[in-house]
């Protein structure tokens, strides 16, 4: 190939002007031109393409959000859009392109490929629930952001003997929710992939800790449970502990990258252009057991991440 692009779509994350920058000068290291799209695949469409060079991603390793912007596009599910990306790709003389982004942006990769354009996907969203890899870009970050919030909430709520119910990112997948309440020693974590009594997991569960002396607690709930207010209201109302409820929300999304995300997204993107440099689209950059690898984004997308229910049980036993 003699010109790739590059594209972020879907949520940002942590760790994605790394990846962009390690495509761009793996692509130059290998003899090809690189551009870059803005605006994810709504950028592919209306044509939004820079050209990119070695100084273009000059001092973008350390910073957070992503360079080339991002956007959801409803118009590339269907066929018209899709062949206005494919006219624009033909038109830069666009020949395979790195497609940074969760689950929805890979299936935009294979509509691609399918149709063409070889496109390699690469695992980049902080609710590492991507079911192909172990690891996605952002996530190691986003965990740290929200542990050193909850830090600062537990000291306050300590001050006040309180409970603080926080609630953190992930609509569909609790690993984020997981990690960062095992970190800060939650007396409780709420996430999608495990039904929960609220009276009898978190309300007699503080109860019992209370009798043996601790004042104050942490529940840490996923975004995709929900009702963080509800929460705090039924357990101040059962157990007279002042309760309140905190939202993190997008903060978690943002700040400069850990040397974990740094490092992965530099490691993936690398191998994404080591791909495109043998003319293999349609693949899906993963991380298996700590190495880099690929598969078949078909395979890919078909395969069910399993949530980590020894973690879980673990959390719960030593959060007493």
């Amino acid at each position: 190939m003699k010109t790739i692009a590059v594209l972020t779509s879907g949520g940002d994350a942590p760790g994605m002007n790394a990846a962009i920058r390690a495509v761009v000068r793996a692509g130059i290291a290998m003899g090809m031109n690189v551009k870059g799209v803005r605006r994810g695949y709504a950028g592919l469409i209306e044509g939004d393409i820079i050209d990119l060079d070695a100084r273009s991603v000059s001092d973008i390793i350390h910073r957070g959000g992503t360079m080339l912007y991002t956007a959801r596009c409803p118009e590339f599910k269907h066929e018209e859009g899709l062949q206005k990306a494919i006219a624009t790709c033909k038109e830069q003389g666009i020949e395979g392109i790195v497609v940074i982004g969760g689950d929805g942006s890979f299936r935009g990769a294979r509509d691609l490929s399918l149709r063409g354009v070889p496109c390699v996907g690469v695992p980049g969203t902080i609710d590492n629930d991507i079911s192909s890899t172990e690891y996605t870009i952002g996530y190691d970050t986003a965990m740290n952001t929200a542990m050193e919030m909850m830090d600062k909430l537990r000291d306050t709520s300590q001050s006040h003997e309180r409970c603080s119910v926080v609630e953190v990112m992930g609509r569909r997948a609790g690993y984020l929710a997981l990690q960062t309440g095992i970190a800060c020693g939650a007396t409780s974590i709420l996430v999608p992939e495990v039904e929960f009594d609220l009276d009898k997991d978190v309300i007699k569960k503080i109860r019992e800790i209370r009798s043996t002396g601790k004042k104050h607690f942490v529940v840490v709930v996923a975004e995709g449970v929900g009702g963080v207010e509800e929460i705090a209201d039924r357990i101040e109302e059962a157990t007279g502990i002042e309760s309140r409820a905190t939202i993190l929300g997008h903060v978690q999304r943002g700040g400069n990258p850990t040397v974990r995300d740094r490092v992965m997204a530099s490691q993936l993107g690398y191998h994404a252009v080591e791909l495109l440099s043998n003319g293999i689209g349609n693949r899906v950059v993963t991380v298996q057991n700590s190495k880099i690898g690929d598969m078949d984004i078909y395979e890919a997308l078909a395969m069910v991440k399993v949530f980590d229910m020894d973690e879980y049980n673990m959390a719960t036993a030593i959060s007493i």
